[in-house]
């Protein structure tokens, strides 16, 4: 893919929408579809890296209630020509073909790899990536299963999606819990994984979300480790202009 000048590719996850109360969630509904206005002028490209919702669940005739507004927000830049690609997270892993039947917008469920201006991409949430959490890459392998979700579905929706809401509220809460500074290289997960993998092939960037700490980390090769943080504490995305890629922070107009 060619850039068009004075065009941006843009990146953005961990929206979390649902949490921490319904007022604050649609506040923050608002300011991000405040955001998607301002970036749109500039905009070829939008990837939606994963944890949109705190919680999902597709039916085959039913999605959660709520987030009016965001979603309305993609079909009218959808249907303005603008390309969109989102992923699933740990937290919206069962997010299915909704959005591409009814928004035009495909949804990945691992990881990709995109070329923009001769600079190569690795694009993930970054769930289940790297050594160790063998016990979260147990059960999402178990949650992500057909049989699984043949098996919730015969759940009543408003039952199967209250549960699902009310296991994603048992743990600590990203609203809540304090953000751990950067752990150094050989404890961050991703950047492990990302280190692994340039031993075998070369990207000029690491694009992640999941650790909701805003983020650039050189690595060996001149590559980037970039983590996009989130929208509870930073309001922060990716932007790459054709040359380089660099994290920025939505400030409103006024």
């Amino acid at each position: 893919m060619v850039l068009p000048a004075g065009k941006k590719i843009y990146f953005a996850s961990d929206f979390h929408l649902g949490i921490p109360d319904h007022a604050t969630s649609i506040e923050r509904e608002k300011r991000i579809c405040r955001w998607l206005d301002e970036i749109r002028p500039t905009a070829e490209q939008l990837f939606l890296v994963g944890d949109l919702f705190d919680t999902w669940f597709e039916y085959k005739n039913v999605v959660p209630r709520g987030h009016t507004r965001f979603m309305g927000k993609l079909a009218q830049l959808r249907d303005d020509g603008l390309h969109i690609e989102a992923f699933t997270g740990n937290h919206d892993l069962w997010m299915l073909d909704y959005f591409h039947r009814e928004l035009d917008i495909p949804v990945h469920h691992g990881p990709i790899v995109r070329e923009v201006n001769g600079k190569r991409f690795f694009i993930a949430h970054g769930d289940g990536l790297g050594p160790g959490d063998t016990g979260y890459k147990i059960l999402k392998a178990v949650l992500r299963s057909p049989l699984s979700q043949w098996l919730y579905r015969r759940v009543h929706p408003d039952t199967g999606v209250g549960m699902a809401s009310w296991f994603s509220r048992l743990g600590p809460k990203h609203a809540d819990m304090p953000v751990k500074g950067f752990l150094g290289e050989d404890k961050e997960m991703l950047v492990q994984f990302c280190l692994e993998t340039l031993k075998k092939e070369h990207y000029d960037y690491f694009v992640f979300g999941h650790r909701h700490l805003a983020l650039e980390h050189p690595l060996p090769q001149n590559s980037l480790y970039i983590n996009l943080g989130d929208w509870i504490r930073y309001d922060s995305y990716g932007v790459f202009d054709g040359k380089d890629m660099r994290l920025e922070y939505y400030k409103e107009k006024g």
